[in-house]
């Protein structure tokens, strides 16, 4: 199990993760980045869709209001497993609400451990980024990230309500070693 840069040759698990986030009846706003994707237009067009997510760690092609990220695919035993993305520096937004980290487990593969890897083998990548200390925040309703979070060294720092999202959220911290 790894962490790698979003690649071609993960195309045919990557689409095949997306076709299950699009067939969940789970509404999280990770949700949102893949319903937004088009299955034909992944199809034909999958190295310029992997360009694209790359570019991203550069500063290009952000949408407005992003910042700088670096998104790296969780692969096991050549499947795509999710997603992580790290972001470079904070918004004042991201720091209240956001943080450093996000990532996603396909549906399939959730309740099988790879919450907690994936923010594992994050926190290392951070580092090289040179971030000291993560912030990480979760819904409060979320308590399968709540856990993968403090297993990882979370420390809660405390809870904000998002008006965006209309839902309150947990921040913690994690020092990088």
């Amino acid at each position: 199990m790894e962490l790698v840069l979003p690649s071609a040759e993960y195309k045919d698990s990557f689409i095949g993760a997306v076709k299950e986030f699009q067939e969940s009846t789970e509404a999280s706003s990770r949700h949102k980045k893949y319903r937004k994707l088009s299955i034909p237009e992944l199809e034909t067009g999958f190295d310029a869709f992997v360009e694209r997510e790359l570019s991203h760690a550069r500063g290009e092609n952000l949408t407005k209001g992003y910042v700088p990220h670096t998104d790296y695919w969780l692969i096991d035993n050549g499947e795509f497993i999710g997603r992580v993305s790290i972001r470079h520096r904070l918004t004042k937004q991201l720091e209240k609400f956001d943080g450093h980290i996000g990532y996603d487990i396909r549906p399939s593969k959730r309740r099988q451990g790879y919450g907690s890897k994936i923010l594992e083998l994050a926190l290392p990548k951070a580092k090289e980024l040179g971030i000291k200390k993560v912030l990480i925040t979760c819904r409060i309703s979320n308590v399968a990230s709540r856990k993968i979070i403090e297993k990882n060294g979370g420390v809660l720092e405390n809870q904000v309500y998002d008006p965006e999202a209309s839902v309150d959220k947990l921040r913690y911290w994690i020092d990088i070693k």
